[in-house]
């Protein structure tokens, strides 16, 4: 049967739905393509270079992304200081007021939102939603409790904060820290990321402008920008999210300041199982893993299994990856008719055709090496549109014992590619573990929790699942990393506005020298 893309997804469609919400935000066509404009000295402008966005669902060219140069950049942060330093003598109850509005702006928009994510970084419709609605309810959660976070005397810093995300969760991450951040009583400052979710995060900041908040949003590229969004003398803080060798040149950066920053990095996050039988308690962990392909912080790429076990895992393990689903996150039959629901996919496209083709590469060179291939799915019989682009998209692989020389052995995929090693005593479960040098996660699957309790302990991750896997989590519960998976502040509930904030009993927990360690949970 010949599929189609549900009514009301197209491209087009979803685009003028975000121009009339915020026609602002947009400016005119350059090889009819609609330009962002970019939010600078509090106004949307026509400033900066063009350069065409791509979707993963079908590589085509969406929009064109205004790249700012370095020195509108710094024009830019000299006056979001000026609005920072007015906003931070903003009465908590106006601040609170002011969120209130653009959260309920950004509820009315809800599903545009959750649309934009969809064609621009290819997330399914379920998990679009969700990373929408994780925002929402996280920043209406602390400011409930924001009152409550302040009351020892806590004042915003000398300057706003610099946000500097990956493309994974716009709303979530990015826009959910910067709503806390503006309700702690500072001006924020975010970068587009270069791969995805620009037009998301366009409609997002003009929602949170039009309700009064100090916010600015840049495009550009990271060379160009990272010395004034990272280095700028106004910024008073620096929240980056991505991988090790930008956020090593952040830290770089950042060597002779004393600036706050929480500079969250990858880790090859693994999960261990030592003298365990509860295979189908672990088969639903596992499938449910395989969400937005594996395309996240706290993905488990990596399982370290006891040679006695191995059999029995892989016949829990190999069903479950045959069963993923992946493909177009739009495409319906003809039989679809609106109001019936989109798709119910694990994952579309991963970001770009480049990234799956890194893939393809990785996991070919470590089968050159010796890695045993166990599965490697194919795309043939996914949901695809005639005559698709699919280059974007990749089918999950598994390979055994991954050589020591392979990439794939000691660094995160980020992708639907999972490595098992096999081990037989309790040391080369930890080493193997540990083989990125520190990671934001990882679980243990022991039928003992006071066995998996100990070897917890010797593991370089923030937090230890027993049994279950551990997320990035948000509210009252604090996330950082472990080695070289994290820098800076740790953050999360009280800790989130304790890093952006200073006075109070003048604690700041995380992985500074002199600082104290807050314990892994």
């Amino acid at each position: 049967m010949a599929l189609r893309l549900a009514d009301g997804t197209a491209w087009s469609d979803v685009l003028a739905r975000a121009v009339a919400a915020t026609p602002e935000a947009f400016g005119a066509e350059v090889d009819g393509v609609v330009t962002l404009h970019n939010l600078v000295e509090g106004e949307w402008r026509a400033v900066g270079h063009p350069a065409p966005g791509r979707t993963p669902v079908d590589n085509s060219v969406v929009i064109n992304l205004s790249r700012l140069d370095a020195d509108t950049a710094r024009a830019a942060v000299a006056h979001a200081a000026a609005a920072h330093r007015a906003w931070a003598r903003t009465p908590l109850a106006d601040r609170k007021a002011r969120v209130s509005d653009a959260l309920d702006a950004l509820t009315a928009h809800r599903d545009l939102l959750a649309l934009l994510l969809v064609w621009e970084i290819g997330k399914p419709w379920r998990l679009a939603c969700a990373d929408v609605d994780r925002a929402l309810d996280g920043v209406r959660w602390y400011a409930g409790e924001i009152d409550r976070m302040l009351a020892d005397g806590r004042e915003p810093l000398a300057g706003p904060v610099s946000n500097i995300a990956s493309w994974n969760y716009p709303m979530s991450v990015l826009v959910h820290a910067e709503l806390v951040q503006l309700l702690a009583g500072n001006a924020v400052i975010a970068k587009t990321p270069s791969q995805g979710g620009a037009v998301c995060l366009t409609v997002a900041h003009a929602l949170l402008r039009r309700a009064g908040l100090p916010a600015t949003l840049v495009s550009g590229g990271g060379e160009e920008l990272s010395e004034v969004l990272v280095r700028a003398p106004e910024i008073g803080a620096v929240a980056f999210v991505g991988g090790r060798s930008n956020g090593g040149k952040v830290a770089a950066a950042l060597l002779d300041s004393d600036k706050r920053h929480f500079i969250e990095q990858e880790g090859l996050n693994a999960w261990g199982i030592w003298n365990f039988s509860q295979w189908d308690l672990l088969a639903a962990h596992l499938k449910k893993g395989f969400e937005y392909g594996k395309q996240r912080c706290t993905a488990y790429p990596r399982f370290v299994v006891q040679r006695d076990l191995v059999d029995e895992f892989l016949d829990m393990y190999l069903p479950v990856v045959r069963s993923v689903r992946f493909g177009h996150p739009l495409a319906v039959g003809d039989d679809w008719t609106a109001g019936d629901p989109l798709p119910e996919l694990d994952f579309g496209p991963l970001i770009s055709a480049a990234k799956a083709d890194e893939l393809r590469r990785k996991v070919d060179e470590a089968v050159r090496g010796g890695a045993v291939p166990l599965h490697r799915g194919k795309l043939t019989g996914a949901p695809f549109l005639p005559g698709q682009d699919t280059s974007a998209y990749a089918a999950p692989s598994v390979l055994l014992a991954p050589p020591g020389r392979s990439r794939l052995m000691h660094a995160e995929p980020f992708g639907p590619v999972d490595t098992i090693v096999v081990v037989d005593t309790t040391d080369e479960l930890l080493a193997a573990m540990n083989a990125s040098n520190g990671a934001l996660v990882a679980s243990l699957a022991c039928d003992d929790t006071d066995e998996a309790g100990k070897l917890a302990v010797d593991l370089q991750a923030f937090k230890v699942g027993i049994n279950k896997p551990r997320s990035r989590g948000d509210r009252d519960e604090p996330f950082g990393g472990r080695g070289a998976s994290w820098k800076g502040a740790f953050v999360g509930g009280d800790l989130l506005v304790q890093a952006v904030t200073v006075g109070g009993d003048g604690r700041l927990y995380g992985n500074f020298p002199d600082y104290t360690s807050y314990p892994a949970t």
